[in-house]
């Protein structure tokens, strides 16, 4: 490398001097190295292919498997735990239970971490969050007491959003804007394909080793992941720019979507206005759908009549049909909006509940966890992407973070009040119709809200 007239010269472009001359010669005076870049320089007839692949897969890749290992590990298979420490402590369904309602701390934190993101980037936010996960994990395997459950459960979620949706929203938006509903679905489908494979692992190894291995295990897991993140995961506009000419890469977006993508509501705008407040509403209100139901679900199927193994499987198709909705309503989202897009999946969302409400250990269940599934997936998909049409870039970890403070309110009741109605009644009908209604409430809270910034980028 040398420098001449101030300005940085690699060794490619000395190539375009003669072989007598070098940068700092008095003929070179005046020569404008702005028109002489690597790209300028770079032969046309050079196959894209030896260039290598675009980053963005690797980092799309990367993405969706932290959101499976965290988020499946975290919540999906957590209804596998309920038994095995119930009859080892003594423990009701209640008190277990109340580890989840512990996961208000990610809302409490989620604002936090958005704003730590919008400061130094993905890359070493997602690397801590993963970290502070698998130490908890390694923490639970020897826990002998109530109280140890409980912290090591909080700081469990404390790292959970710095992990998953939060940064693979900006990932996605940075290296795939004309894309992002359909990357966002490829992205958060790795929730329910590593919920489907963790399920069958973990209850292979909780019976295998026992539950304090199964925590452990996943804890060292989830070590290799954060150094995984570290090597692969970038998030800067000159990473993008660097790899624009490579195998795969996207087409660069225009000037006018440039500054669409980078430009957006600042979060004291954002708060002023009515569809912000609409959309933490009708958030709020669906995550009582996972909060209160999906964690249960494990024991409700078996309470109605099915199996350890059927529910294991039922559990699966779930996370098959829940993975299919990230992709087919990411897709869509770019055509008819991700807000409409999500209000498609909530009706989904209560017709499934509905059906499985009524249907006991018939084979309808079957039909009932397809429909539910469908509906239930594309919530991670459609969350940043509602965000973003809303909002836009600039701050788009602040804002996103504030929407989750209320979802503090299902985490916290949601499963409590699911272990009580259990105790109570010995069944969770009475569950299932609460989040149906506040389905129909959070419908009505979507269609109060309309799409604003990010709508103008051309696909």
């Amino acid at each position: 490398m040398h420098i001449a007239s101030g300005r940085v010269v690699t060794s490619r472009q000395l190539l375009v001097f003669p072989p007598t001359r070098q940068p700092n010669d008095q003929s070179l005076r005046g020569y404008n190295i702005a028109e002489h870049t690597p790209e300028a320089f770079a032969d046309p007839h050079l196959p894209v292919e030896s260039r290598g692949i675009y980053r963005g897969w690797y980092i799309i890749g990367v993405s969706a498997l932290s959101i499976g290992a965290i988020l499946g590990t975290v919540q999906f298979t957590f209804g596998f735990f309920i038994e095995p420490l119930e009859q080892e402590f003594g423990w009701s369904r209640t008190q277990v239970n109340f580890a989840l309602s512990i996961g208000v701390v990610t809302s409490f934190i989620s604002p936090i971490v958005g704003n730590f993101m919008d400061r130094i980037g993905a890359r070493w936010t997602m690397a801590g969050s993963i970290l502070l996960v698998a130490i908890a994990f390694l923490l639970r395997s020897i826990m002998t007491e109530l109280w140890q459950f409980y912290l090591f459960s909080a700081v469990m979620f404390a790292g959970t959003p710095g992990a998953t949706m939060m940064p693979a929203g900006r990932l996605v938006l940075t290296w795939f804007p004309k894309a992002r509903g359909r990357m966002m679905g490829i992205v958060t489908s790795g929730n329910n394909i590593g919920s489907g494979l963790a399920v069958p692992i973990i209850a292979v190894l909780i019976g295998a080793v026992g539950w304090r291995w199964t925590w452990a295990l996943m804890g060292i897991v989830l070590i290799g992941l954060a150094m995984m993140v570290v090597l692969v995961i970038r998030d800067s506009s000159e990473d993008v720019i660097n790899e624009q000419r490579k195998r795969w890469a996207p087409p660069e977006v225009s000037e006018q979507d440039k500054s669409v993508l980078n430009g957006g509501m600042t979060v004291s705008a954002a708060v002023r206005t009515s569809a912000f407040w609409f959309l933490v509403v009708g958030m709020t209100l669906q995550q009582f759908v996972r909060t209160g139901v999906v964690s249960q679900m494990v024991p409700h199927l078996e309470q109605v009549g099915f199996t350890r193994a059927i529910a294991a499987s039922m559990m699966i198709v779930l996370a098959i049909f829940a993975a299919s909705s990230k992709l087919i309503f990411g897709r869509l989202s770019e055509s008819i909006t991700a807000r409409v897009s999500f209000i498609v999946i909530m009706i989904l969302q209560g017709i499934g509940l509905s059906i499985l409400l009524i249907s006991g250990e018939s084979i309808i269940t079957w039909g009932a966890i397809v429909v539910f599934g469908l509906g239930m997936g594309g919530v991670g998909a459609l969350t940043p992407l509602v965000i973003f049409d809303m909002f836009g870039l600039k701050q788009f970890g602040s804002i996103m973070g504030l929407t989750r403070i209320a979802i503090a309110i299902p985490i916290f009741v949601g499963p409590i009040m699911a272990g009580f109605i259990f105790d109570a009644q010995g069944k969770y009908d009475l569950m299932f119709l609460v989040t149906i209604g506040m389905l129909i409430l959070s419908i009505g809270c979507f269609l109060m809200v309309r799409v604003t910034v990010g709508k103008t980028i051309s696909k």
